[in-house]
């Protein structure tokens, strides 16, 4: 399955808004679930390490569902990793390194997998077991593991971690990508109630959320795992939502038809 996992670094609860509903925070959110990752990004001037950080993660994280913006991202990045003090924030900021060099390498801008495997070990080295980060961290080594490495093993391990962290700090948003994610593999194994669970869970998780932009992927996944009406009707849906986005995510336009039977997962 194709990694699509960036759950920036915000200070965000499990709902989808701030803890304190920050007016913000909720703003950020609101135009970021809609794709509208640059709008997100202007509202956080880089003055302090964590609106620099966040601001980095967006634009990362339009990377990966646009296939554009890189120089703006790295750029933001840059400024996030001068500002960086503490050895979480350094740890963060390594985070987002390591998956704009992933997303760069997934979409065949340039391979940068040696770049991308060296800053999530820089990242492990900094954010320490059990803190809000680590989940993340775990999450994106999983990504790397599938979709870089090959290993489905090792990403099913990492996938796993980061599940059992996001269930522990409430983060809502990260578990709709490890259910996803987790649903993905079962699904090559051939585990079919066990992976539309996970895609159940993942859709149901965005949808209350609000999360527009990764809902498409998570409709397109389920009707993998359905039969026939309803795959055909969760498609339709995803096929709606991705036209009225625009287009995004880019990469989603090959899941849209029914997959040929017998073929592997994407």
């Amino acid at each position: 399955m194709l990694g699509e996992g960036n759950v920036a670094h915000t200070a965000m609860s499990g709902t989808g808004t701030t803890a304190d509903d920050d007016p913000l925070q909720t703003a950020v959110w609101r135009l970021r679930s809609r794709a509208c990752w640059a709008d997100a990004a202007a509202l956080l001037p880089p003055t302090t390490p964590a609106a620099a950080l966040q601001r980095a993660a967006l634009l990362v994280e339009r990377c990966l569902y646009t296939e554009q913006g890189w120089e703006d991202a790295e750029d933001a990045l840059r400024t996030a990793e001068a500002l960086a003090h503490t050895d979480e924030e350094r740890g963060a900021a390594a985070c987002e390194r390591g998956q704009l060099a992933y997303a760069a390498t997934l979409h065949t801008v340039r391979d940068r997998a040696d770049e991308a495997r060296a800053a999530l070990g820089r990242a492990a080295a900094l954010i320490p077991p059990g803190a809000p980060g680590r989940p993340l961290l775990d999450f994106r080594r999983g990504l790397l593991a599938e979709n870089l490495a090959r290993s489905p093993q090792a990403a099913l391990a990492a996938y796993r971690r980061a599940h059992a962290g996001a269930t522990a700090h409430d983060n809502a948003l990260l578990l709709s990508f490890t259910w996803r994610h987790l649903a993905g593999l079962a699904l090559r194994e051939g585990e079919l109630a066990e992976a539309r669970h996970g895609f159940t869970e993942s859709l149901r998780i965005r949808e209350e959320l609000g999360y527009l932009v990764g809902t498409a992927p998570a409709l397109a996944s389920l009707a993998d795992t359905e039969p026939e009406p309803e795959a055909s009707r969760l498609r339709e849906e995803a096929r709606r939502l991705y036209r009225l986005l625009g287009g995004v995510p880019t990469w989603l336009a090959a899941h849209l038809t029914p997959p040929t039977p017998g073929a592997a997962t994407a």
